[in-house]
């Protein structure tokens, strides 16, 4: 499982170093890969790197792509909180 790609920009060199793992892992393990970023924004994710598309091709090869849409977890959480201390500040003792 490779988790939050896209969270930062990588170099070449860490683009070809996954683009190895994914190829060596290709028709015979499988690889779980989170994201939030398309496709198409992966070569922004790797600027520059020649192996982008070559990795994108493997990993949909075979792959179940499952897109989920909807408001972030930790979002709601963090208002739910704040929503939470406000109304307890706003009690009397």
């Amino acid at each position: 499982m490779i988790d939050e790609v896209g969270y930062q920009s990588y170099s070449n060199r860490h683009a070809d170093l996954l683009f190895e793992l994914i190829n060596r892992r290709h028709e015979k393990k499988s690889t779980l890969i989170t994201t939030n970023k398309s496709f198409s924004e992966w070569s922004e994710v790797f600027p520059n790197a020649s192996c982008v598309v070559a990795m994108i091709d493997r990993l949909v090869h075979h792959a179940d792509i499952l897109p989920i849409k909807g408001d972030s977890y930790r979002h709601k959480e963090a208002q739910m909180s704040g929503g939470q201390v406000q109304k307890r500040k706003g009690k009397a003792p």
